[in-house]
């Protein structure tokens, strides 16, 4: 065997090995371990590629077929030997050496035996079809699965009548005998024929969904799932729409799959499917949607914008995520005036009618409500939204125009009608219990000052797309100087609320490192003498803006520049190139400003260039392109500058972003801006960008220059936050402060988050290396960097609490003086500091946890970690009742050991084995199964084996399976089956990942569950319902199947 250079995934064989060695491979072999690679499947794998070439060579030396079966059985002898797998044995194959190809339903009327239908194609192996006259005909094949099927499930984008009626009476014999018929389609560019909806939805067992969303949900996939107790289920997946030309003579191509030979692909369809039909986006048509089907599909064909009012409005799993975080702000923080950041078209009105909905005590019994906004279209489409959240079609009124409210108790108004009928004369300042100001960028402005400074509500709700003015004026100081909630970008771009960006990072001519840098910016005025008149710069720009864009004529573009004359300096050598372009800043009249923006949206010009951000009041949702031209310090600027170009707007595919990439003062965090743009995955930033791959939402794409992508990375490298960087830091604290140090000033000053100091020590550690702490703290068995980690992920407020009072007072923490539930928190923050359990339980805390107690500077450190805690709750924990005494909180997230001391199952003096480990511990006095779940089962953050294995399926069913030994008969198949009867608790514990970047992740506490269903044994295959519903946020990583 030859080994050409290049990418492998395979096992290392002694002969491979042997073609490894040698001096010509040294330095040039990549390795990982084979634990980190779905290890049983890959096994699998290589035994059967093994097997395969045996067979095949043992029939090319004519050794009989009868032998190969008694080879393979004495194969399958061994393995149930050595694995003491009695049930192995029976999986021996017969010495007549046949294959089952059906089994009749009894049926003791019948004649004879009747074989059933069966497809051409085998259902064992998977095949595909291309339109070829020599293979089977798609149609034909189609309706031999339906004549042979248990169940089938239809994804497809639209149906046509010249498609249904092809297989309309196989499906009518299918559904005859009761077997279920579901299908999903949409009302996407209108080509859904109504005749064939209704024709599918009047069958017996048959259930249509559809989704009438087609702004974002734009389902373009196309399968046909046939699914067979068996367990030979197929499925089609390919280009194929149900139409006449598409499934029969059409140049598509779709690939049929088996569950034989590709197990976990058909799982991923099933549960997908399962995921979409069990989102409220995908509606069950009945007769009486006809007419809403009728507009959508209308709609789509003219592109119309329907405005009546919708009955049935849900909030989006962000959006849920969004209210969940205004619950913590005033819950947790206290804190009633709230500021929402989220890009247009997020549906910042959505979340915050919802909001309003919490605040209703009775129903019918509304709080008083003041929504303002400056536009009449935004306040009339606004209270549709709120009438359709409250399905209250006569609430609120309209002060706008020429509307006149009937009462002011739920009043819809623009400021300028709030201020010419003077509205704080004729109600007091505590007269509203909400108001609501949309686009509250524009409530710095004195027009809105009496409405501010007037009124006292309960709860200010301020909505936003831009918290930063041009003005500098201040809006966060109306919300205690902080922002509630904003939809990062990534979420917002999977959601397709956004549009996706391309971001090209090219090599700039120009470096800053010589840039004087002042109070954390570069000195503006040298960054616009370098620039102006640079024309070798200005060359290269306008070369990139023709070799990234796909047609220059299509580009409607904004240039961020460094000053005015740095603008105008652009725009003049953009028209010496041949691209027309234009300048706009601060001092351009409001009729220039408007005639410029025309221009450029129909592409008499294709560039504005302009001073920092594009003024709020000459917004383009057209932009396609845009061109960084000077560092942005501000990481906040940054993406509100590649937000101008991130507006949907219909024939946008992208937006172009091209940054201009030099040599950078130490101090400028170029890594922050390439952050920004990520999602969560694996990697860090650093190897995402050497290797010039990164965790991107969908349809977004990163790419750097070669040696701009140098530069980035010393830049990221020289900002890392390493120990000696820290030691640094801890060092010159008091100096650059005036203030004495503490952990969480330190965390503050540097905008640093534990995890971050926790990765290189404890701060005590830390500072004690830098000589700021006595030496006796360099100790880490004091408080080793383990103990600080498991302490950094706790929310549980209540154990937050009561770790802060025992610290504070000792007395407080003693076993003798406290409740079951307080001994287990107290085991809890025990266990998370050590690993063994205690000889003696003391009468007093200062000898429970003694290093803490004679240590100030430790006690301090974990107090100032409780605090921070407390202040980033991302989830809102609640009490829970399990039947006994606990001291676990829904949703709260937990280490293994953590966990089991919550539920009393561990002990300050008793710490049982049983559980270290396990992924499933029944804790018999507690009458409760803990299922311990790691979603990702491998190291490698995607594996197709074992990543639909544990999952949620929507908010409230949870798919998990079992151990492999587990059957639906055993004992502890029948204790999950039969928990309720019994008396049992199902509870469960999950995280996505084992670790992220080395660092054990907890589990996150999802409560009690019921049985549900299950398929399937050894392993069982079952599905709980929870409860409580998980938290919307946690849902969309449970979930693998959902975007965004």
């Amino acid at each position: 065997m030859e080994l050409f250079p290049g990418i492998y995934e395979q096992v290392i064989s002694e002969y491979l090995a042997s073609k490894l060695s040698g001096p010509e491979r040294e330095g040039r072999v990549l390795k990982d371990p084979l634990s980190r690679f779905d290890p049983q499947n890959v096994l699998a794998r290589h035994i059967a590629k093994i097997l395969r070439n045996a067979l095949m060579s043992a029939d090319e030396q004519h050794i009989p077929l009868a032998e190969q079966v008694r080879i393979c059985n004495r194969l399958i002898g061994h393995l149930a030997a050595e694995l003491r797998d009695e049930t192995l044995e029976q999986c021996a194959i017969t010495p007549d050496a046949e294959v089952l190809l059906a089994l009749a339903e009894r049926n003791p009327s019948a004649l004879k035996f009747v074989a059933p239908t069966r497809p051409e194609t085998s259902i064992a192996q998977s095949s595909l079809f291309t339109g070829s006259p020599k293979e089977p005909g798609l149609v034909n094949e189609l309706r031999k699965e339906i004549q042979s099927a248990d169940r089938i499930d239809l994804l497809v984008s639209f149906i046509k009548w010249s498609g249904i009626r092809l297989i309309l009476d196989d499906l009518k014999e299918f559904v005859r005998h009761g077997s279920r018929l579901r299908v999903i389609t949409t009302s996407y560019t209108g080509a859904t024929d109504i005749k064939a909806v209704e024709a599918l939805a009047a069958l017996p067992n048959t259930t249509v969904r559809i989704s009438y969303d087609t702004e974002r949900t734009r389902l373009h996939a196309k399968t046909y799932t046939f699914h067979r107790n068996s367990r030979f289920s197929t499925s089609y997946i390919g280009s194929s729409n149900l139409s006449n030309p598409a499934i029969t003579s059409g140049l598509e191509w779709n690939i049929k799959i088996t569950e034989q030979d590709s197990y976990d692909i058909i799982r991923k369809i099933e549960e997908t499917f399962e995921t979409y039909w069990n989102d409220p986006e995908f509606v069950a048509y009945t007769p009486e949607n006809r007419e809403r089907l009728r507009r959508a599909l209308s709609k789509e064909k003219r592109g119309e914008f329907d405005l009546r009012p919708i009955f049935d409005i849900q909030p989006y799993y962000y959006q849920k995520e969004i209210l969940e975080r205004l619950k913590i702000e005033r819950e947790v923080h206290n804190n009633y005036r709230n500021l929402i950041v989220a890009a247009t078209g997020t549906g910042k009105t959505v979340v915050s009618a919802f909001d309003y909905k919490s605040l209703i005590k009775k129903p019918g019994e509304y709080p008083r409500l003041l929504f303002v906004a400056h536009r009449e279209e935004i306040l009339k489409q606004s209270l549709q939204v709120f009438r359709g959240v409250l399905k209250d079609q006569n609430f609120g009124d309209l002060l706008v125009g020429g509307s006149e409210p009937a009462q002011f108790d739920h009043l819809f108004t623009s400021i300028q009608s709030f201020n010419s009928r003077n509205l704080p004369e004729i109600t007091s300042p505590d007269y509203y219990d909400m108001i609501v100001v949309d686009e509250f960028h524009h409530a710095a402005a004195p027009s809105y000052q009496s409405l501010l400074t007037h009124y006292t509500p309960k709860v200010l709700l301020g909505l936003t797309a831009t918290p930063e003015r041009m003005d500098n004026l201040d809006i966060l100081g109306h919300f205690n100087g902080r922002v509630s909630a904003e939809i990062r970008l990534p979420e917002a771009i999977n959601r397709k609320l956004l549009a996706p960006f391309h971001y090209f990072g090219v090599t700039d001519v120009v470096d800053l490192d010589g840039v004087p840098w002042r109070r954390g910016a570069y000195d503006p005025a040298e960054l616009s003498r370098l620039y102006t008149g640079n024309r070798k710069r200005a060359d290269l720009i306008s070369r990139a803006v023709r070799d990234y864009t796909t047609d220059l004529d299509e580009v409607i573009g904004l240039g961020f520049c460094a000053s005015v004359e740095h603008a105008e300096y652009m725009a003049a050598s953009f028209r010496e190139a041949g691209i027309p372009a234009a300048c706009l800043h601060a001092g351009s009249p409001r009729e220039l400003r408007s005639s410029i923006q025309k221009d450029l949206v129909a592409r008499k010009i294709h560039f504005i260039f302009v001073v920092d951000l594009y003024n709020e009041g000459v917004d383009i949702p057209e932009v396609n392109t845009i061109l960084f031209l000077r560092p942005t310090e501000s990481l906040t600027v940054f993406i509100q500058q590649l937000g101008r170009g991130l507006r949907l707007s219909d024939g946008k595919e992208c937006l172009t972003a091209l940054d201009f990439v030099g040599n950078h003062n130490k101090n400028f965090r170029f890594g922050e801006r390439i952050a920004a743009l990520l999602s969560p995955g694996e990697g860090t930033l650093a190897e995402q960008v050497s290797q010039d791959s990164y965790s991107l939402p969908r349809g977004c794409y990163i790419h750097l220059e070669k040696v701009a992508r140098e530069k980035v990375l010393a830049n990221i490298k020289a900002n890392r936050t390493d120990k000696t960087t820290l030691i640094r830091k801890i060092q010159s604290f008091e100096v650059d402060t005036g203030e004495p140090i503490s952990f969480r000033k330190f965390l503050h000053y540097h905008s640093l988050q534990p995890l971050d100091v926790y990765r290189k020590g404890t701060f005590c550690l830390l500072a004690a290396e830098a000589g700021v702490y006595p030496a006796v703290y360099a100790d880490e068995r004091l408080f080793s960097k383990t103990a600080a980690i498991r302490l950094r992920t706790l929310n549980s407020p209540e154990a937050i609490r009561f770790i802060r009072a025992v610290l504070s007072r000792p007395s407080h923490g003693s076993p003798a003086a406290l409740s079951d539930r307080e001994k287990s928190v107290l085991a809890l923050f025990y266990y998370s500091l050590n690993d063994q359990s205690l000889c003696d339980e003391s009468a007093d805390v200062r000898d429970i946890l003694p290093e803490i107690f004679t240590h100030d500077e430790i006690r301090h450190e974990i107090c100032d970690l409780m605090e921070y805690n407390e202040a980033h709750l991302g989830l809102l924990p609640e009490p829970v009742d399990l039947g006994f005494e606990s001291a676990l909180e829904l949703h709260a997230t937990y280490t293994r050991a953590q966990a089991f001391a919550a539920l009393g199952h561990y002990t300050l003096t008793r710490r049982p084995a049983g559980g270290s480990r396990e992924g499933v511990v029944y804790l018999e006095d507690k009458k409760a199964d803990v299922l311990l779940i790691t979603l990702n089962k491998t190291e490698e953050h995607y594996s197709p084996t074992t990543m639909y294995k544990d999952y949620a399926v929507n908010e409230e069913l949870f798919h998990w399976q079992s151990q492999s030994t587990t059957s639906a008969s055993s004992p502890t198949g029948q204790r999950y089956i039969e928990h309720e009867r019994r008396g049992n608790k199902i509870l469960l514990f999950v995280r996505e990942y084992n670790k992220v970047d080395g660092v054990a992740q907890p589990y996150l506490f999802l409560g009690t569950a019921r049985y549900l269903s299950h398929e399937g044994s050894r392993p069982m295959s079952i599905t709980w319902k929870l409860d409580r519903p998980m938290p919307p946020g946690f849902f969309l990583k449970a979930n693998k199947m959902v975007v965004g």
